[in-house]
């Protein structure tokens, strides 16, 4: 059997294979609670063979979504609407997962297919939070500064939504610390530029990603496993990067993180990235080399070879698609013929294998 569908364990979760649904934003959503279209978008990938499909970045809170429109999970009613979902993804071999996000800065957009602009105001627009009033284009206003007690009170925004995971019933949650997301913006010295405990210094620049972290995996259970997503380089002069990332990963390690999703840029807007089939991947290899911990591989992966190569060169544990999964969701289906893998299909496909 191919690298790619071998099980994996983390903890007491085994996944079918290592060929996993990357958080994928819908902008579909009404007060931030997922619907039928996220229950075919999400549960057709499990049908089609990924062993792990993870919810889209979901707001902790209402200011912490990309749009107003974006999934979030900050009450029992939104937990209560996973169910469902949850329950049809784990029905059909898949693991359930769920990315918590807190947009930060850029916060408070349009949908995409509407431009995607900064809303400043509108029943859909609010005030951006960041760790500094610094705005991700200079054409737009600036955000508002996390005070202490408003840092605080995010945190404790994290700890809740990751009981609200478990009381949907999600196996793996996925701390989004990437993409210039809040998380990011305090890591990052392009967009943070903080003068007290949580600016400056590579260690104070790390403090509220380690607190969200730590809170996280103190309200989620032991024997279920936690993934971080970073934005392993800034792709821009003087911002966060590769060497800074390993530090940020062994951290992570240390306190009970089993994977970290290996991505980058997000931050700054003016970042020169050098896009190429996998062009991710060397930060997943690093990580998982120099932080001693599981990575997950993303950006560009199309096709079963590749894949498959990723995983036997040592670079990474496990593979995660975004856009190859949108425009198929039984990929894993049609790589695993393709490697020569004999998986089990829905009985209601078999027919057709």
């Amino acid at each position: 059997m191919s690298r790619l569908f071998t099980p994996f364990t983390l903890r007491s979760v085994t996944f079918r294979n290592r060929l996993w649904v990357s958080p994928m934003c819908q902008y579909s959503s009404d007060d931030g609670l997922p619907n039928h279209w996220h229950l075919v978008h999400l549960g057709s990938r499990a049908v089609g063979g990924a062993g792990l499909v993870l919810v889209e970045a979901s707001g902790v809170s209402p200011e912490g979504r990309i749009t107003a429109w974006d999934s979030g999970i900050w009450s029992e009613e939104h937990a209560d609407a996973f169910r469902s979902i949850v329950d049809f993804v784990e029905g059909n071999g898949a693991v359930s997962g769920i990315q918590l996000a807190h947009a930060g800065r850029k916060a408070s957009t349009d949908q995409p297919w509407n431009g995607g602009r900064l809303l400043v105001d509108g029943p859909h627009a609010w005030t951006p939070l960041a760790p500094s009033a610094i705005p991700f284009r200079a054409s737009d206003p600036p955000p508002h500064a996390l005070t202490l007690a408003e840092i605080d009170e995010v945190v404790e925004q994290f700890r809740r939504a990751t009981e609200l995971a478990l009381r949907a019933g999600f196996r793996v949650v996925e701390i989004h610390a990437a993409h210039g997301y809040l998380i990011h913006e305090f890591l990052s010295p392009l967009a943070n530029r903080r003068d007290d405990e949580y600016g400056g210094s590579l260690e104070n620049r790390m403090r509220f990603a380690l607190r969200v972290t730590r809170a996280v995996r103190e309200a989620w259970p032991d024997e279920l496993p936690l993934f971080v997503r970073i934005s392993a380089s800034d792709w821009a002069e003087g911002g966060w990067d590769l060497a800074q990332s390993v530090e940020l990963c062994k951290r992570l390690k240390e306190l009970g993180v089993d994977l970290v999703d290996c991505s980058s840029g997000g931050a700054v807007a003016h970042a020169k990235i050098e896009i190429g089939p996998g062009y991710q991947v060397p930060f997943a290899r690093t990580i998982r080399a120099e932080a001693d911990i599981a990575t997950g591989a993303v950006g560009l992966i199309t096709t079963a070879h590749q894949a498959e190569e990723i995983l036997a060169s040592g670079a990474a544990d496990a593979v995660l698609l975004a856009r190859q999964m949108l425009r198929d969701p039984y990929f894993p289906l049609h790589a695993a013929k393709e490697l020569g893998d004999d998986v089990r299909w829905p009985v209601q496909y078999d027919r057709a294998k």
